[in-house]
C-alpha cells in the first residue's frame, strides 16, 4: 500500500496530534473538552480504519460462495464508545457549567488561584479558632 492509500491513518495521527495539542496547551475547560473530543474521534477513526477489509462482504452466509468478511465487532465497539463519550462529554460539559457557577471563569489558571486563595482563607479561619 502507498502512503497516500493510507490516507485514514494519516487523518487519525492528525486528528490525534491535534486533540492532544488542544487538550494540553489551552486553559480554557471547554476548549479541553473539545480537544479530548477530537482525540476521542481520532480513535474511533482508527479501530474502524483497523476493522475495515477491502472486499470484504457482512458475515452473512450464502450457498455456493466462499467470500471475504469483515468483522463487524470493531463497528459494534465504536457504537457503543460514541454513546460513552457523548455522556461523558454531557458531564464534562455540566462540570465546566458547575465550576463557571463556583468561580466565575472557566480558565484554569483562574480557578486554581481562587482555589488556592479559599484554601488560604479556610487554613487562616481553622487557626484563628
Amino acid at each position: 500500500m502507498s502512503l497516500l492509500g493510507q490516507y485514514n491513518y494519516w487523518i487519525f495521527a492528525i486528528l490525534m496530534t491535534l486533540g492532544i495539542y488542544i487538550t494540553m496547551s489551552r486553559g480554557n475547560l471547554v476548549k479541553k473538552v473539545v480537544g479530548l473530543n477530537i482525540f476521542q474521534a481520532s480513535v474511533f477513526l482508527l479501530y474502524i480504519s483497523a476493522g475495515k477489509i477491502w472486499g470484504g462482504t457482512a458475515p452473512i452466509f450464502s450457498k455456493g460462495q466462499d467470500p471475504i468478511f469483515s468483522n463487524p465487532l470493531p463497528h459494534v465497539l465504536i457504537l457503543t464508545a460514541i454513546v460513552v463519550g457523548v455522556a461523558t462529554t454531557a458531564i464534562g460539559l455540566a462540570l465546566v457549567v458547575r465550576i463557571k457557577e463556583a468561580y466565575g471563569t472557566v480558565e484554569e489558571d483562574e480557578v486554581l488561584v481562587a482555589e488556592a486563595a479559599f484554601e488560604a482563607e479556610l487554613r487562616q479561619q481553622a487557626g484563628g479558632k
